[in-house]
């Protein structure tokens, strides 16, 4: 028999080699879109799972954690160049082949991994979980992708943006089209401004502490850390940054409710209401919509340096708990209650200071909860709206004549802040014989630059390194 007719003896089967950090983050991946969990809380359960189970150490925990979340931020745009190199419509490919298409994507585009690693470590984690049939595709789809960088890609996939702004920034910088045109709308500016923050939309967000004012304070934060792994914040005087990788659970303070963790925005907002100026009586603080509890516990603390007693309200009543495992050790007094903030069980006019930190579409918290920017739709504005309005029209009821309000939204869609207090202010919403005047937020956040025109105040990622934070304070006249 010829050489040509003999038959190559076939390549033995070799057992797929499984990869404890992919297939960490494939699970993450698939909770995320299965369950609709977000990686934010998914992931440390993982993560301390893998330590006990897999001998994890903190470059194994580094690396899935940058997988999870720079796949999910910058989903957008591998799915358009993935879109461009398979036969069919995305919605024809399996939701947990695309995760698998995605995680190489980002290795292959947005990592320092190696062309070859990334598509061979891609390959066997296919092989461990869809099989070698669809390895094969995977193979095939990301040994295109290597052809080219991300910018590259970006020069095919995205359209020009002068023919098309929105449309480019959304592939460029993995927004949903809708989103842009809203946060382009609250910014207003030109191009180089909404690059800048959906840029830093895509940015890891530091780990920021809180040090309760009367139970520990920034310096014993800083004093326990090694030297030079924290910093103190830019804008709070209670902040404290922490370096990246920074385990806020080892602190002692931390684990003792003596300080949290807590975005530097959301810690201005609750100091501004604090420092708000008032005449009369200032002994009774309202929380009106409590959960998780964060802002409580610094308004908590705030209040009991003053002689001034929290009340903390929360409708979940799951989530009334978190507050009020967040309040426990507070020097002062306080109360907690699960109670529905439009329709209260409090008299009208009983409290000097209330913060309404509203229900919202999270659009000014991204950097933390990337899976969010897909989730969420335009519509979903339509839902928060009579929420929001009649949480701020009984916060004003509930104040007294001269009190102070904060209306606070992790978004900064116009939908969802200014539009919804010139609502109440003008009578719509609930709010029938209650007067209002604005009062000027910019002084109560000193140092703090690029605040805009006020009176109210809107914070952001890129100008701040804050999640996108807004606040109105208003002073209850009639």
């Amino acid at each position: 028999m010829s050489e040509q007719g003999r038959r190559r003896p076939s390549k033995p089967y070799r057992r797929p080699r499984k990869d404890p950090v992919r297939l960490l983050a494939f699970e993450a991946l698939r909770a995320v879109d299965e369950r609709d969990a977000y990686a934010n809380l998914v992931l440390p359960s993982l993560l301390k799972k893998a330590r006990e189970k897999d001998g994890f150490d903190a470059r194994d925990a580094a690396l899935a954690t940058e997988l999870v979340y720079g796949t999910l931020r910058r989903q957008g745009t591998y799915d358009a160049i993935i879109a461009a190199c398979v036969d069919r419509p995305l919605r024809e490919v399996d939701p947990p082949v695309l995760d698998v298409l995605a995680l190489g994507a980002h290795q292959l585009l947005g990592t320092r991994i190696p062309s070859h690693a990334a598509v061979s470590a891609s390959v066997e984690l296919a092989r461990v979980t869809l099989g070698d049939g669809r390895a094969k595709f995977v193979n095939a789809v990301l040994r295109r992708i290597a052809q080219h960088d991300l910018d590259g890609w970006l020069e095919k996939v995205a359209p020009p943006y002068d023919e098309d702004p929105e449309d480019h920034l959304a592939v460029v910088h993995s927004h949903p089209r809708w989103i842009v045109s809203a946060l382009w709308d609250a910014l207003g500016g030109g191009r180089a401004g909404i690059e800048d923050l959906l840029e830093a939309d895509n940015e890891r967000p530091e780990v920021t502490l809180v040090a309760r004012p009367g139970r520990a304070t920034p310096g014993e934060l800083l004093d326990v850390l090694d030297e030079g792994a924290g910093q103190p914040g830019r804008w709070s005087p209670y902040a404290v940054r922490l370096p990246e990788g920074g385990e806020p659970g080892a602190l002692d303070a931390v684990r003792e409710g003596r300080a949290g963790v807590q975005d530097e925005g959301s810690q201005l907002v609750a100091i501004a209401l604090a420092d708000a100026p008032l005449e009369g009586p200032d002994t009774r603080w309202l929380d009106g919509c409590a959960g998780p509890g964060g802002k409580a516990a610094l308004l908590g603390a705030l209040a009991a340096q003053r002689g001034a007693a929290l009340l903390a309200a929360e409708k979940q009543p799951h989530r009334a708990r978190l507050v009020q495992r967040a309040l426990a050790g507070n020097p002062g007094p306080y109360e907690v209650v699960a109670a529905d903030g439009t329709r209260p069980p409090w008299r009208p006019g009983s409290f000097d200071r209330v913060l309404v930190d509203v229900p919202c579409s999270g659009l000014g918290a991204l950097r933390r909860r990337p899976e969010a920017r897909w989730r969420r739709r335009p519509e979903d504005l339509d839902g928060f709206a009579p929420l929001q309005r009649a949480l701020l029209a009984e916060a004003l009821k509930a104040v007294r004549v001269g009190g102070v309000v904060g209306y606070a939204t992790c978004s900064p869609h116009l939908a969802e802040t200014r539009a919804v207090v010139d609502d109440v202010l003008k009578g719509r919403g609930g709010a029938q014989g209650v007067r209002a005047d604005w009062i000027d937020a910019r002084p109560l956040m000193p140092g703090v630059p690029a605040l805009g025109d006020g009176p109210d105040v809107q914070l952001w990622p890129h100008l701040h390194g804050t999640d996108a934070m807004y606040l109105a304070l208003l002073r209850r006249t009639a």
